[in-house]
């Protein structure tokens, strides 16, 4: 049997309540290769904020399924996504954002390539002062591209290629965001938690569920559980609340809202009448991850900057608050009590169980086409 298979037999059991995903999910290495292979390779994955890549020739690197890729934005104003290596001695070309110029240049040797990734320059390649040699063809030592594409602010890329149109991959999570004015959509501050010692699935799955919100939050928002309800929409899952007295968000979040996730890795908030929030997950390994999250108002107006300072301090707590939670639920797996997943609230983690079973189904099909 697929030992990918023999973790997850717990999982499939027919029990009431649902079982979680066992341990060996948040903490093996095996799973998380099988992640890799299949979760970050055949779906679209959020990786950067096109915010962040305002000018010609700024490049942000980023990985995804420990692959280096490099987010550029060219002569165009397109963002383009490679591989982030270089095609002469496969060295990594950008380690950290800034702006390149026109050209991105190896380190190493010098080898040059445009924005597009056209290889233009592969110095003293063939001899001093010979930059061609015998049998080399520079347009097939370009840039490798990923494939990728834009919503709004976010950038997704697609590794191998095979994941639906964006707009066909989105529809469900965009059907729940009727009504939003994106020509005013207005990025107000961006809050960089930097590394988050947990497996990235337990931010998603904290997301989701609003069981946990009236007790770890309760100093921070205003958001009872019987106002509450889940939401599960094909690989759009989440949760929402409709309240019939706003408080607004200065200092505590009381306003109806929409917790909205797009399988795998993107997570929105929207919160009426006027505000956003975007999460951005990097999952860097089976226990560690990266997270920052960028504020947005949604309807052209102007904020001071002590509102957008008070904004920023808010969403700080609540994720700092959830961000305790998630760590310790990592520390929880090194228990063998957490070996069966322990057990999901039908009322209100059914969301959860729909997202854990999208993982399943793509670790279990690893390799497939």
């Amino acid at each position: 049997m697929n030992p990918i298979h023999s973790l997850l037999e717990s999982f499939y059991e027919e029990t009431t309540p649902k079982r979680g995903l066992p341990a060996a999910a948040y903490k093996d290495t095996e799973f998380w290769r099988a992640e890799c292979a299949s979760v970050f390779t055949r779906n679209w994955i959020c990786v950067g904020f096109a915010h962040e890549l305002q000018s010609t020739g700024d490049a942000v690197p980023v990985t995804v399924a420990e692959h280096p890729l490099l987010l550029v934005r060219n002569t165009a104003g397109e963002i383009r996504a490679f591989h982030n290596i270089c095609r002469h001695r496969c060295l990594t070309l950008v380690d950290a954002p800034k702006n390149v110029g026109k050209l991105i240049r190896c380190p190493y040797h010098a080898w040059a390539y445009d924005l597009d990734g056209q290889l233009r320059a592969a110095p003293h390649f063939g001899g001093a002062n010979a930059h061609q040699a015998d049998g080399f063809d520079r347009k097939k030592n370009s840039l490798v591209p990923v494939r990728s594409h834009v919503w709004n602010d976010w950038i997704f890329v697609n590794l191998d290629g095979t994941a639906p149109d964006f707009d066909e991959y989105s529809a469900a999570i965009q059907s729940h965001l009727e009504g939003m004015n994106w020509d005013k959509l207005n990025c107000i501050g961006t809050l960089d938690f930097g590394e988050i010692a947990c497996n990235w699935k337990f931010i998603m799955e904290n997301f989701i569920e609003p069981y946990h919100v009236q007790f770890v939050h309760a100093s921070t928002t205003d958001q009872p559980l019987e106002d509450h309800y889940t939401i599960i929409d094909g690989n759009c899952m989440g949760s929402a609340v409709d309240l019939e007295e706003e408080i607004g968000t200065s200092g505590s979040l009381g306003v109806s809202s929409r917790y909205l996730t797009l399988y795998p890795n993107f997570i929105l908030g929207r919160y009426f009448p006027d505000q956003l929030g975007v999460y951005l997950n990097i999952p860097t390994g089976p226990g560690t991850m990266t997270q920052k999250r960028a504020l947005y108002t949604t309807e052209g107006q102007t904020l001071t900057q002590d509102e957008v300072e008070g904004l920023k301090k808010l969403w700080w707590d609540v994720h700092k608050e959830d961000h305790e939670m998630t760590e310790r639920l990592q520390l929880g797996r090194a228990s063998s009590i957490s070996d069966e997943g322990g057990v999901l609230s039908p009322a209100w983690e059914d969301s959860v169980r729909a997202f854990q079973e999208m993982v399943a189904r793509d670790v279990t099909t690893a390799g497939q086409n």
